[in-house]
């Protein structure tokens, strides 16, 4: 087995609320270029693919200076899942370890990116998920989650929260495969580690108002 690390951009064409929403300007650039720039300027992927099914962000991708994976059309529509499409793809491409970075959470920074990298290179994980820490009182089904109905907690002794982003995910190939082979879930196979990013790096595009709020945030930074 190559022990090579490489960055995977999911980026299909079709959309349903915001049309070809991975071409969408950000500031003037396209998503997909965005996360094509992110993954090269944090530097420390061996190879840096854009998963598609689409010649048109294949062409992007490749004046962006990234590979392109020709996705199969049938992973490409709205019942595929994650599962079918990397498991497509691990298939597909030799390596130790793949990150996906999602073109759609454009907030997440290339220094999250490396941190992210070098967590999973320095860990003994086999999937490690990208999270939020919200320090604030959450219930679930009306039950207290990490906090207690006996007491009022101040915010900042709360345990956190571990919101996943999925702004960047990693996955140990041998693992995720041998899940599938299996007919088990591959995504949370195997040792799962988390790894917490900031606040906005969660922010995910999927409406126009979703990309005017990721501008502003950004002109504000």
């Amino acid at each position: 087995m190559t022990e090579k690390f490489i960055a995977m951009i999911p980026a299909r064409l079709g959309s349903q609320r915001l049309k070809k929403k991975n071409l969408a300007p950000l500031n003037g650039t396209p998503l997909i270029a965005n996360a094509i720039r992110k993954c090269f300027a944090a530097e420390c992927f061996d190879e840096i693919w854009v998963n598609s099914e689409s010649e048109e962000i294949a062409d992007l991708a490749r004046a962006e200076g990234a590979h392109f994976h020709a996705r199969p059309e049938q992973l490409a529509n709205n019942v595929a899942t994650s599962e079918d499409f990397v498991g497509e793809f691990f298939r597909s491409h030799e390596c130790e370890a793949m990150f996906q970075v999602h073109s759609i959470a454009p907030l997440l920074t290339a220094e999250e990116v490396r941190g992210f990298v070098t967590a999973y290179k320095e860990g003994a994980h086999d999937v490690l998920l990208s999270c939020i820490h919200d320090q604030i009182e959450v219930a679930y089904e009306n039950k207290p989650v990490n906090f207690t109905f006996a007491e009022k907690t101040n915010s900042q002794d709360l345990k956190p929260v571990q919101r996943i982003t999925w702004s960047i995910t990693a996955w140990r190939r041998s693992v995720f495969l041998a899940a599938l082979d299996k007919g088990e879930t591959a995504t949370y196979n195997g040792r799962v580690g988390f790894f917490p990013v900031g606040s906005i790096s969660g922010h995910v595009i999927k409406t126009q108002k979703d990309l005017d709020i990721a501008a502003a945030l950004l002109n504000i930074g």
